[in-house]
This record gives structure tokens, sequence and C-alpha cells, in this order.
């Protein structure tokens, strides 16, 4: 009893901060995971980083508008005319042109979330999640990026989470160097799916280092390498580990894909060395309906090492044209740690009704199967991506 009071303690203690301080999020729907139905396959085919995320291309935006929102499209119902709103899917609605080489993006994102723990009374909170700005610079074969927000804990500081350069030295080779997440398996849209928070590929989770890319035209490679994690090496706090990542994607056809990954984290002042290894699949077998699964195993170097499996899921189902259902099964157990045994479920609605409007609801059920406790968990955000 004392043992699952506790338990129930700590477990109420956490989710409350991750929930209440900005650990639950939505983010835009990433190239992946949806636009895979559309059949594009990579994330460089709406966004300037090669791991997806962030400040959309003007193809992407405009792709956004084509493809996504159920209002947007030019000649669509709700449209005042054929004409109307062709400046849509521009920064500010056109405001600075759309001929010049660099390129804005502002995210907002208001949300609501509330947390229900047995035995413990948790308030629902109202929050700005995110506010950023976004740049990306392009002249020839350079491409400049980099991004300045602020955070949703410590006080709301400002933080750039990601700022790199790149140059595309022939049309298959590119290299950037700067703050990144490392490409590793797919990245769902939700930054607290165990297949970004395990391997610690999360909202905060860049790298500082090297990345090389290699783009053929049914595969890409991805390698990167670096000092560690940026926030720590910024804190000087013993935990950035040297990291290598690797991953390689192979297109079937324009709508399955399977790519394999790597991931290795040296030993820290807090830590031991580990290895992820993860294999993920795409599948959209018609233009409507996309499932992504993806399955992790780490091993740390221990005494005794242990290893970690974690598996997850996630299909969307288009029921109208911009109105998305999504339902993600989630897994995590450790050999050794019966604690760390969770299952997730996750249902979702995802509606776009006009161009970078999105409308976010997810219902998150936890089960910790040590002590038998369920924790509940149901986030609404209104995402705006100007």
């Amino acid at each position: 009893m004392i043992r699952t009071t506790t338990l129930r303690r700590s477990l109420g203690t956490g989710l409350a901060a991750a929930a209440l301080f900005g650990g639950w999020s939505m983010t835009p729907a990433s190239a992946e995971p949806i636009f895979l139905s559309k059949q594009y396959p990579r994330c460089t085919a709406c966004h300037y980083s090669p791991s997806g995320g962030g400040l959309l291309t003007p193809y992407g935006r405009s792709l956004s508008r084509e493809e996504i929102s159920t209002f947007g499209r030019r000649g669509a119902a709700g449209a005042a005319s054929p004409g109307a709103g062709r400046s849509e899917e521009s920064f500010l609605y056109g405001a600075l042109g759309s001929d010049s080489p660099l390129q804005l993006g502002l995210d907002l994102r208001p949300s609501h979330v509330g947390v229900t723990v047995p035995g413990i009374e948790l308030d629902d909170r109202n929050f700005l999640m995110n506010l950023d700005l976004q740049a990306a610079w392009q002249r020839d074969r350079w491409t400049a990026y980099g991004s300045v927000g602020r955070k949703p804990v410590r006080g709301g500081e400002f933080v750039s989470y990601e700022h790199w350069v790149a140059y595309q030295v022939s049309d298959a080779l590119s290299v950037r160097g700067g703050r990144f997440l490392p490409a590793y398996g797919v990245r769902f849209a939700d930054h607290t799916s165990f297949s970004r928070e395990g391997p610690d590929l999360a909202q905060d989770d860049q790298v500082y280092g090297v990345e090389v890319g290699v783009s053929l035209d049914r595969s890409l490679l991805q390698l990167s390498v670096g000092p560690g994690r940026a926030d720590s090496l910024i804190d000087g706090n013993g935990r950035a580990a040297f990291t290598v990542s690797g991953r390689y994607q192979f297109e079937l056809n324009p709508r399955t894909v399977v790519a394999g990954s790597l991931l290795y984290r040296g030993e820290t002042d807090f830590g031991p060395r580990s290895t992820h290894t993860g294999v993920s699949f795409g599948y959209a077998p018609v233009p409507w309906l996309v499932t992504w699964t993806h399955a992790d195993r780490r091993l740390r170097r221990l005494a005794r090492s242990d290893q970690s499996y974690i598996f997850a899921n996630q299909t969307s189902l288009e029921v109208w044209r911009g109105i998305w259902l999504r339902v993600s099964p989630q897994v995590r157990w450790t050999d050794r740690d019966p604690w760390g045994e969770v299952r997730r479920m996750v249902y979702g609605l995802d509606f776009y009704p006009r161009t970078h409007w999105h409308v976010s609801l997810s219902y998150y059920r936890d089960h910790f199967r040590f002590g038998d406790i369920h924790t509940k968990t149901f986030m609404a955000q209104l995402h705006l991506y100007l």
C-alpha cells in the first residue's frame, strides 16, 4: 500500500508537471504522418528541415492549402470567389510578398489541458503553448534557418530551438551544421509519443552537430554526429552525450515507406552509453487513410545491461476533407524494470478549416501496469501558423 501510494504521488507530480507546463502538445502535421497519403514520403517536400517540422517552404504552404484545408482550396466551397484569398498560404497573408529569398513563419498555439490522476486533484489549465518566429534564407545552394520563441516553462524565457546552415553540394548530397533534431524513425507530430519521448527526441531535445544527407530517387540516407544535446551543452550540466545518428529510408512506392534508424549516445556524468535501433513502416493504401508503425529497442551499457522496447502506431482516417480521426496505441517496457511498463491509447481529431488553421483534440489514457494505475489527459489546441 505504501509503495502504491508513493507511486501514485510520483505519477501525479510528474504528469501534472508535464501536462500543465508544456510536456503535452501537438505540433502541426509533419510531412510524413499525413502527407504520405498524398504521395509525399519525404519531409523536404514541404519543410526546410530535412528531418521535418518547422517552417514550411512556399511549395509546402501552397500544398497545405490545396491538399489539407477544408475551405482554403482555390475554388472550394466557402471561397468568396475564384480569386479570393490568393495569398492565404503566405506569411501574414502575403504582406511581405513571395519573391524574397527570406521566408518567415509565425507559430501560435493557445491550449487547454486537463489531467486526471487517481487520488490527486489537478486543475485544468489554459495557456499559450507556443509563440515562435521561424525564418529561412536561401541563396544559390545555401540555406540558413533559425527560430526564436518562448518556452512554456522556466518563466517563459526566449529560446532558439533550431538554428543551422546547410549547403547543397550536388543534387544528391547535402551538408548542414548547427542545432537540429536528429533524423530517427518517424517524426510523429505528437512529441510526447513514446517513439519520440523514449529516445529523447521530443520538443527541446535538439543536438548540436553536423549532418550529411544523400537523397536518391527512391532512398534517403541521413547521418549526423555531434557533442550532444544542445540544452545540456549550454547549461553545462554534465548530461550532454556524444551523439551519432543514422536513418535510411526506402520508398517501395509513393505511398509505402520503410526506414531503419540508429541512435548512439555516449556516457555522461549521470548515465551509461546507450544505443537505440528502430524500424518504421508507413503505408497509405488510399488517399484518405495512412498508418505509421515504429518499433524501437534500446540497449544501455551497464554492469547488468538492460533493454527497453517501444512500439507505437498512428493511424489517421480522413472522414471529410480536412477532418482526420486519429488513433495511436503505444507501449513501452524494460526487461529488468516492472515499474517501466506503460500502455497508452490516444484518440484524436484534427480539423483544418482554413489554410494553416489547425484544431486538435486529443484524449490520452495511460495504464501503468505496476500498481494498476490509469491516468487520463485531454488536450485541446488551436494552432495558427501564419
